[in-house]
């Protein structure tokens, strides 16, 4: 099994365990608050996540450049919004539902991978995000009547088109990252992730804090109050996102967002476990065929 695979399915389940404690947070934090915490709390973790690997590991600190510092700055900044419409979706509908809009990002990716680096996939690849996709469009017209009015209304609502804007944004930070990770002259895949996510994480933190500083200061103390829950997520955030720029150096963005659509199957997990939230019969069909994507896109 080729290594990005396992990476990227630990990866899914971190970034859902994720998402469940930042709803969680959101009662008491805003979406600011609650989508800053993903940055403050994990930057330390990011940064001694590079200082183990230099020191106990060996691996040599690879030198920024400045097409590095670029692409990084355009993946902070769309991942930024990207989690705010993302934490904002929740308030909208249940946990799965919002969750699922934003999954229309490898389509999205491999669009944008294709006009910034050049990268093509293959036709049985494409066929198994496709299904994947068609999962996910199926899981957002579960709780509505299956008519086709009602099906141009739920693509058309608002809460779809936040998460697909949500989707294709994430999908914009995902290649820009993957662009940067690559820019880097580093020892390894490991190394030039670990350094791109300091450097990322890092840049969020300041702007995301420079932004709650002049627009609402109490927003700060709220998230200074409740560490406890915050440093969860950003330690479950900065170790799953270890995994994706990991993933991502070694393997098309594609590819990757594509199996990490299994994220998605854990969200129901939590949905059901966690939230007490019912699923229906069209949910579950949907969840079965992206988990007939990933294994289509696995064979491939």
């Amino acid at each position: 099994m080729e290594p990005w695979i396992p990476i990227t399915i630990a990866a899914a389940f971190l970034q859902n365990l994720r998402s469940a404690l930042q709803k969680h947070l959101q009662g008491s934090l805003g979406t600011r608050g609650a989508s800053f915490v993903r940055f403050g709390y994990g930057f330390p973790v990011a940064v001694l996540y590079v200082i183990a690997l230099h020191a106990l590991a060996g691996y040599r600190l690879p030198v920024p450049t400045f097409g590095f510092a670029v692409w990084a700055v355009i993946g902070g900044l769309a991942q930024i919004y990207a989690t705010i419409m993302l934490v904002h979706l929740f308030s909208l509908r249940n946990f799965t539902v919002g969750t699922a809009y934003s999954k229309t990002e490898p389509m999205q990716a491999a669009l944008f991978g294709l006009l910034i680096l050049g990268e093509r996939l293959s036709l049985g690849t494409v066929i198994a995000i496709l299904i994947g996709v068609l999962g996910v469009m199926t899981i957002s017209v579960a709780r509505s009547p299956l008519t086709a009015g009602s099906l141009i209304r739920s693509l058309t609502s608002r809460t779809a088109l936040i998460g697909i804007a949500s989707g294709g944004v994430f999908g914009i930070s995902a290649v820009a990252y993957r662009s940067a990770s690559l820019s880097l002259d580093g020892p390894n895949a490991v190394m030039q992730a670990a350094v791109t996510l300091a450097c990322v994480t890092g840049f969020q933190t300041l702007f995301m804090l420079g932004w709650m500083l002049l627009t609402d200061r109490s927003e700060i103390g709220k998230v200074v109050r409740s560490w406890r829950t915050s440093s969860l997520v950003g330690f479950a955030g900065v170790v799953g996102s270890a995994g994706w720029f990991t993933a991502m150096t070694l393997q098309q963005v594609a590819y990757v967002r594509a199996l990490g659509q299994i994220e998605l199957v854990f969200t129901f997990m939590a949905s059901v476990f966690l939230f007490k939230e019912r699923v229906n019969r069209l949910e579950l069909m949907g969840c079965l065929l992206i988990v007939a994507g990933i294994l289509g896109l696995l064979f491939f």
